[in-house]
């Protein structure tokens, strides 16, 4: 019977010290040149959690969050990375902020997920950056895009220890971005041949312009044109705009006549003629004769904007989709050409 009660004894002591499952997360790390005193932590599908985490002198940081499991980024300044996080995870990484992707490293428990997301995330840039492949006609383009399917395919099967769900949702990211890729190599395969280099310019005729009367594409013959299609309600264009005030002041003097192309609809005329005002944009502004179905919009496949041109002085495209100013590649592009 003494016996019987030290083995109930020793039961009952080892289910009082088995640990409950826990229900967050472990993050902690050091990060070498941190940008700022603090990361952030957000989750990726609804950014219905958000967590700010402070960051040592010393680079290095703790916390746990309380999570819902699934695809998170964290952000050190303008910097930013995918985690993959799930509940029960203690997870730690490395990086110095000078080369963000390529130094990040993640040890401990949730880290094989997370180490494929980083080279999954160079690989990626890698491939975004070959301007070449996306100019590819079809055929090639098709050979390519298998190769980097199989090597996506390889990368995951070989990574030990993820869940199903993520595989199965790793998979459908791919196809999603595979279809992508198709029509983006579609656009810039047109762009390049159809309308490449030394190619005559579509036109467009008779746009309302800001200043009084109306302007067509062969009133500004004989000097460069580089032209800004944009819209009042578009943020990514705004945010071009003090940098192509910028630009044009400090090549208002050259061979180059600056155009800005307005698609707004006919409703927000109004808001045209304000923020043109209100922001005392330069160059010349002009309103597309019919918006997003305006035939000069239509023959330069024009999908998303801003969109940049560059028109040399016959009316030869040079780019039909030149560098943006905010981008240094434009003021190159400028210089390679003497303007």
């Amino acid at each position: 019977m003494k016996k019987l009660s030290y083995i109930v004894l020793a039961l009952l002591t080892l289910m009082s010290c088995k640990q409950e499952p826990k229900d967050y997360v472990t993050f902690s790390g050091k990060i070498t040149n941190p940008n700022s005193d603090s990361i952030i932590v957000i989750s990726r599908a609804d950014r219905s959690f958000k967590k700010l985490i402070k960051v040592n002198k010393d680079g290095s940081f703790s916390d746990t969050l309380k999570i819902a499991n699934g695809i998170h980024s964290f952000f050190d300044g303008s910097e930013a990375a995918t985690l993959y996080l799930k509940n029960g995870f203690d997870i730690s990484v490395t990086l110095d902020t000078k080369q963000f992707d390529e130094t990040i490293v993640y040890t401990g428990e949730g880290s094989e997920a997370n180490n494929y997301l980083a080279q999954k995330s160079l690989s990626q840039e890698k491939m975004f950056n070959d301007d070449a492949m996306f100019v590819l006609e079809k055929e090639k383009f098709t050979e390519r895009m298998a190769s980097i399917e199989n090597d996506f395919m390889k990368a995951l099967e070989e990574t030990k220890g993820l869940d199903a769900s993520f595989v199965e949702a790793e998979k459908s990211d791919f196809m999603n971005l595979k279809g992508y890729l198709f029509k983006f190599n579609e656009e810039k395969y047109f762009l390049h041949t159809v309308l490449g280099k030394g190619k005559s310019s579509p036109k467009f005729i008779s746009y309302e312009n800001n200043a009084g009367g109306s302007m067509s594409l062969d009133d500004l013959k004989g000097k460069y044109v580089y032209i800004d299609v944009w819209a009042t309600w578009c943020g990514p264009c705004k945010y071009e705009i003090p940098y192509l005030k910028q630009v044009e002041k400090d090549y208002h003097d050259k061979d180059i006549q600056f155009v800005s192309i307005s698609i707004d609809k006919k409703k927000d005329y109004d808001k045209w003629k304000t923020m043109i005002k209100d922001k005392e944009l330069g160059g010349i502004q002009l309103l597309a004769d019919n918006d997003w179905k305006s035939e000069f919009i239509l023959n330069y496949k024009i999908n998303g904007i801003p969109r940049f041109i560059l028109v040399d002085p016959k009316g030869n495209i040079v780019t039909a989709d030149a560098p943006r100013p905010s981008n240094k590649k434009l003021r190159d592009l400028f210089d390679s050409l003497d303007i």
